[in-house]
């Protein structure tokens, strides 16, 4: 393995999978001891009601390694991440479920991927081990995410993800926005691949998958594009809902007074008049939305929101 790796940290978000822990951690430590390289796994309390946190306390009193952030409340997986990348030490992170259907054993495969130079590295669950329930869905949800952000990863979905500890630092992460990581830092000019993850049924706990989180990640998803697209021009994002609104009423709007002057009145009371005047206010209010957008951008956005720089040169040397 790279030797420039001295520390990677592995953060487990969980939620009531106090009977998965303890064999979780003991396959991460197996699957370091084929590594030379020291580690940290950073375990995430999500406002469980069960004994996990209990069960991670006694875990970090036996292992120095095995740390515990815990939450007052169930704050959402997408907090939990973000609260273990600031804590996390590593010069790359690893984040992955507690359910043990995500592999440790996979840990060096993600590594040896994102030596290669990548930003970050997705597992893809090519044999996945779900009720059609949750792979249908899955399935057009990926597909849906692949042609809005162009980017070509097959489950983005997937929470078996590495990332370099830039790239980590890149992300603000909210709502159900740890499904876009890959679209986010694709959109910001990030390098990332996937590689093909084994995939365990679920023994233990239940999935906290269904239709209200589908609902959510639908709207995120939107948010996402906003973000990643327009977040420095909203007005753009506007206008390709206002203008064609403006554009259609007013033309509603001039066909008929053409006709009036013509003498082919009246038209007062044509419902395509009452149309087209509908059309070109709703248009002017979400081109108005936007123009008010652009000036709040305008005065808050902040130098690490205009690009992200790779590398700076100085003398012959990075710096």
């Amino acid at each position: 393995m790279d030797s420039q790796y001295q520390l990677i940290s592995i953060v487990v978000p969980f939620l009531n999978e106090q009977d998965t822990l303890e064999t979780l951690s003991k396959k991460v430590d197996k699957a370091f001891t084929i590594l030379d390289i020291s580690y940290e796994i950073i375990f995430v309390d999500d406002g469980s009601t069960d004994n996990g946190a209990k069960i991670i306390e006694k875990l970090s009193k036996k292992n120095d390694r095995v740390r515990l952030i815990r939450f007052t409340r169930n704050f959402g997986k997408a907090a939990a991440i973000s609260a273990g990348f600031l804590e996390a030490k590593g010069q790359v992170i690893i984040t992955m479920d507690a359910d043990l259907q995500d592999d440790p054993a996979e840990i060096p495969n993600f590594l040896n991927k994102i030596s290669e130079g990548y930003d970050y590295v997705s597992g893809w669950k090519k044999s996945r081990q779900d009720p059609l329930g949750k792979k249908i869905p899955s399935k057009v949800f990926n597909w849906m995410t692949s042609k809005l952000f162009d980017i070509k990863i097959h489950d983005i979905n997937c929470g078996f993800k590495a990332y370099s500890k830039r790239a980590a630092g890149h992300l603000n992460l909210y709502g159900e926005m740890h499904r876009f990581t890959p679209a986010i830092l694709h959109s910001a000019g990030y390098r990332g691949t996937e590689i093909s993850v084994h995939h365990n049924p679920r023994e233990h706990g239940v999935s906290k998958y269904g239709t209200e989180r589908i609902i959510k990640g639908l709207l995120d998803m939107f948010t996402v594009k906003m973000m990643t697209t327009y977040n420095a021009r909203p007005l753009h994002f506007f206008a390709m809902f206002g203008l064609p609104l403006c554009i259609l009423g007013a033309s509603f709007i001039i066909y008929l007074t053409v006709l009036w002057f013509l003498g082919m009145g009246p038209i007062g009371d044509r419902p395509l008049l009452l149309i087209g005047i509908l059309l070109f206010v709703t248009g002017t209010q979400v081109l108005s939305v936007g123009f008010v957008a652009e000036l709040l951008q305008s005065t808050r956005i902040n130098e690490q929101q205009k690009y992200v720089i790779d590398r700076i040169v100085e003398k012959g040397q990075y710096r």
